[in-house]
């Protein structure tokens, strides 16, 4: 893997979750690889917010998987509020985790679900987002370059909440309903 894409505010129902405005292009932010874990550990300087992904791994074959992108809420609502990047909140350690990457028939059939404590706490699909992956794939290549090992997470529908210690968290991609993947994570 080479770096993370994220995009932010494409679902609307997420944008007005946080009192945000409706972005006229796309908003992107990356993720260095620094940031990915297998587990899922909270840090002791502010309090973490969940927010699942459809996410794609570009290579020969594009392959889709699930992603928690990891925000800490208080620190990126300070940064935003004084007009500053937002990588103290998305970027620190452990910010990211991913599902295994599979294989998929059609884009326009895919989504997720997440579960916190055996209970869905997120449930959206392709067809809710404002900018869909191919638009997002042709644009995100032209700013930046997408090269084999870059994983693009597409945007958090709404549902994010905090993380505590214990909690258990289940992600689940589907496609055409039908799951495709899942990974599941007990937060430390």
């Amino acid at each position: 893997m080479n770096k993370i894409v994220c995009v932010g505010r494409n679902y609307v129902e997420h944008i007005k979750e946080l009192n945000n405005e409706i972005p006229s292009e796309p908003v992107y932010f990356i993720k260095p690889m620094s940031c990915v874990k297998e587990e899922i550990n909270l840090v002791d300087y502010s309090p973490m917010h969940y927010e699942g992904e459809i996410c794609f791994l570009i290579g020969k074959q594009l392959k889709v998987g699930f992603g928690f992108d990891f925000t800490l809420r208080e620190i990126q609502n300070e940064l935003k509020k004084k007009g500053l990047p937002w990588e103290r909140a998305k970027a620190f350690k452990g910010a990211a985790v991913f599902s295994d990457f599979v294989e998929f028939n059609n884009i326009e059939d895919l989504g997720l679900e997440v579960y916190k404590n055996k209970k869905i706490v997120q449930k959206a699909d392709v067809s809710l987002m404002i900018y869909k992956p191919e638009f997002l794939f042709k644009d995100i290549d032209k700013i930046f370059g997408l090269y084999e090992g870059d994983i693009v997470m597409t945007g958090t529908p709404k549902g994010v909440g905090v993380v505590k210690k214990g909690d258990e968290f289940e992600g689940r991609i589907l496609e055409k309903g039908e799951v495709i993947v899942s990974k599941k994570w007990i937060v430390k």
